[in-house]
């Protein structure tokens, strides 16, 4: 799926759909059932998405099925107030500790969506990833994007747990209360998608540059226009090239 009709989509099943429901349904629903059908529906967007769509598995796709599944549980605590603007945010905070704490134990998250994204298919080019991400210039570049996102994480899950805070006052259970939710929705689920979206495009930036900046470049060729693959190839190439001429001396 390319990435803008995945990003549109994303908004339609986080923020579009759940917002008409919230909206639409309290009434003949009842708040409570609307409130619950509506935390529902990203749930389900994102585990259809992961199990029955790309079916790729891997530390990302597992990492986002089981926010989806704590959002899941979540959505069956009745709660308002702070308690709810807590709740809400329930999954920033997930992020945040994540990232920061794949930062503490010497993987940095970004090693895992970089792989994702070169998909290393045989035990030969997992090394040379491997060997890439061990070089001090790729790690710090890894720490960077990761340090980005969970920046960029940690702002969002303040200013959504002080948004919740200052408009969802009413008590749950009541047609308010959905329409205050439906509210910051509205604010929440468009503009921090799409926060996020700039985050990681800059990150991938971030982490791309420092992998090509260890990386040679075919004659004639800039390194966008030859394969990654090539370019670790070659950069081994030339390093047996000099442990061969180091020899020979």
């Amino acid at each position: 799926m390319k990435g803008w009709t995945k990003l549109l989509l994303d908004i339609v099943m986080g923020a579009v759909i759940p917002i008409l429901i919230l909206n639409n349904l309290t009434r003949p629903l009842g708040a409570p059932v609307a409130y619950v059908m509506a935390a529902l529906v990203p749930v389900a967007y994102v585990l259809a998405d992961t199990f029955l769509i790309s079916r790729r598995f891997n530390a990302i796709t597992t990492y986002v099925a089981l926010t989806a599944i704590m959002n899941g549980v979540l959505a069956f605590w009745f709660v308002d107030g702070w308690r709810y603007a807590l709740k809400d945010t329930a999954g920033l905070i997930v992020a945040v500790a994540l990232f920061f704490g794949s930062i503490a134990i010497g993987k940095p998250m970004f090693r895992f969506f970089i792989a994702q994204v070169l998909q290393p298919d045989t035990p030969e080019k997992e090394g040379a990833l491997r060997a890439l991400f061990a070089r001090p210039e790729v790690g710090q570049g890894l720490i960077t994007a990761t340090t980005l996102v969970g920046v960029m994480n940690a702002v969002l899950g303040v200013a959504n747990f002080l948004l919740n805070l200052s408009i969802v006052t009413a008590p749950f259970g009541t047609d308010t209360f959905n329409s205050q939710v439906a509210e910051v929705n509205a604010i929440t689920r468009i503009a921090f998608t799409l926060a996020s979206f700039a985050a990681f495009a800059v990150a991938f930036y971030l982490a791309y540059r420092a992998l090509f900046q260890v990386l040679p470049s075919e004659e004639g060729k800039s390194q966008f226009e030859s394969e990654f693959w090539d370019l670790v190839r070659l950069a081994e190439q030339q390093a047996d090239a000099q442990t061969a001429g180091a020899t020979a001396e």
